[in-house]
């Protein structure tokens, strides 16, 4: 009876993590460049053997799941804001760097401009070219003190990542390409870091193709993942009725050796 408990726990366990990541990905459904994150569930024999070996502690030694991230490709969506940016490769990603100097990839082009003149991302992190920070302002000779203005010039972002404005060249966005991208490792949000198994190169000026006033959208679907919440719920219930039976019967069987 003891054994039925654990196993219906233990069957709980793996939707308790897929509840968090449902959630999870619920809420980053309009988040520009998210990508989702799904449960991995290993062989039922291999949390059989778990349960063997750490009787008692299968539920917080070694779970029998793991999650990992969906790098399907979000809808594309035009904003006609010059500083909407996408990859059109799969497999590549915007090199962003913050104030300490540590650098991130995202797939999150939807850049905006500071008040010194950088292209950043919506939380500031710098976008990263071939000539370091991307500034506009350095080349603007018009009227530095008004960002407005800059933003009105003309900013445009050829399909192989060459920023231009007002016609000077100001530097050359250089997307990475991710061989295995199943071995990033997620920082937060839409960031994710290289790990000691990723290939990853900067792409070729020739395999470079950027569409500029387009963004990547959130490869979430709202409704898939409320489906599962509804799945979620009926599988919670069947659990706690299984483990609320396996109690009653211990109860019964205590009282009957106390009367024995």
């Amino acid at each position: 009876m003891i054994k039925e408990l654990y196993t219906s726990a233990l069957g709980m366990l793996p939707q308790q993590v897929r509840l968090e990541l449902v959630s999870n990905n619920l809420s980053n459904a309009n988040t520009i460049g998210f990508k989702k994150e799904r449960l991995f569930e290993k062989a039922l024999i291999e949390a059989k053997m778990n349960v063997i070996k750490n009787f008692g502690y299968s539920d917080t030694v070694d779970l029998p799941i793991g999650a990992y991230i969906d790098f399907t490709v979000g809808s594309f969506e035009k904003t006609d804001n010059p500083l909407d940016l996408v990859i059109e490769n799969p497999k590549a990603f915007f090199e962003v760097e913050d104030e300490n100097g540590e650098r991130f990839l995202t797939r999150a082009g939807n850049f905006t401009l500071n008040r010194d003149g950088f292209i950043v991302a919506k939380d500031g992190k710098f976008l990263v070219a071939d000539t370091g920070k991307l500034n506009l302002l350095r080349e603007f000779t018009v009227d530095t003190s008004s960002i407005e203005n800059t933003i009105s010039s003309n900013i445009r972002i050829t399909e192989r990542g060459e920023v231009y404005l007002n016609y000077a060249l100001i530097g050359r966005i250089t997307p990475i390409e991710v061989e295995n991208p199943e071995t990033l490792r997620k920082v937060s949000g839409v960031y994710f870091k290289p790990t000691e198994e990723t290939r990853q190169k900067y792409l070729a000026f020739e395999d470079v193709s950027i569409r500029q006033g387009w963004v990547e959208n959130s490869n979430v679907n709202p409704i898939e993942e409320m489906v599962a919440l509804i799945e979620l719920q009926r599988l919670f219930d069947l659990g706690m009725k299984a483990i609320q039976t396996n109690e009653q019967t211990i109860e019964q069987s205590i009282r009957i050796g106390r009367v024995v």
